[in-house]
């Protein structure tokens, strides 16, 4: 017995020393990332990433609009969307839409309320509870609502509208049938600064009251740079599949 457990240690002794090699080079690509993602967050690459997946629809004359639903009801992604198609639908009354959202059949009904509150007639609007993913959804929109001359216009986010255009356009029935019209936010135009010690401020913590892009936009950028890694990491998924 008493040879056992040196026995042991001397079996694991090679696995613990190549576990902690790549546990050290783990923690070692962790920090790169984390000290390039604080970098950029700095510079406006994150912004401009997240508008170039926005852009790759190019905007529609006139079309049947889809809305791409994902998120619950109320929520902020999922309201974007559909003020947007409202505000689409307004321009032109001779459109349809058609919400896509699967799952419980109460959130597509609250989104279609949604569009009617905004405005839009029910009788425009055309729901299918069906498609877990983007591909699933283009399949389900092709098979069960095509429409027949019209170019169709997607409506989601706008991390989201390469990877949709891409994926309805390789489903659909002609070049060029798929356009984007990207739900985009919109940021206050206010510089948010504020007189520090007025308001209590301790004069020993740093005054970052004249910094708004310290106190917001780093932030944001940080956010926007964890939302493009996950879709390009979506896009290349996407691209293995030969579903884009």
């Amino acid at each position: 017995m008493r040879d056992v457990l040196p026995t042991i240690r001397m079996l694991l002794a090679p696995l613990m020393r190549w576990a902690a090699r790549w546990l050290r080079r783990t923690f070692f690509f962790a920090g790169v990332m984390a000290a390039l993602m604080i970098v950029l967050a700095f510079t406006r690459i994150p912004f401009d990433l997240h508008r170039w997946l926005g852009m790759a629809g190019v905007e529609c004359t006139g079309g049947h609009i889809v809305v791409l639903g994902g998120s619950g009801m109320p929520s902020g992604p999922e309201l974007l969307r559909l003020h947007h198609a409202a505000l689409l639908a307004h321009e032109d009354t001779s459109r349809r839409i058609t919400v896509i959202h699967p799952g419980t059949p109460d959130v597509l009904a609250e989104m279609v309320d949604e569009l009617v509150v905004r405005g839009v007639a029910l009788s425009r609007i055309t729901v299918l509870n069906e498609g877990e993913n983007t591909r699933e959804q283009a399949m389900v929109f092709w098979r069960r609502d095509p429409p027949p001359h019209a170019p169709v216009i997607l409506v989601t986010a706008p991390e989201n509208m390469f990877r949709s255009v891409k994926t309805f356009q390789l489903l659909s029935r002609g070049p060029g049938q798929v356009c984007g019209a990207s739900a985009w936010d919109h940021a206050m135009d206010h510089d948010f600064a504020y007189r520090h010690k007025a308001i209590g401020g301790k004069p020993w913590v740093p005054d970052v009251s004249d910094d708004p892009s310290l106190r917001y936009t780093f932030w944001n950028y940080l956010k926007l740079e964890i939302t493009c890694l996950r879709e390009f990491a979506a896009i290349a998924y996407y691209t293995l599949n030969g579903w884009i």
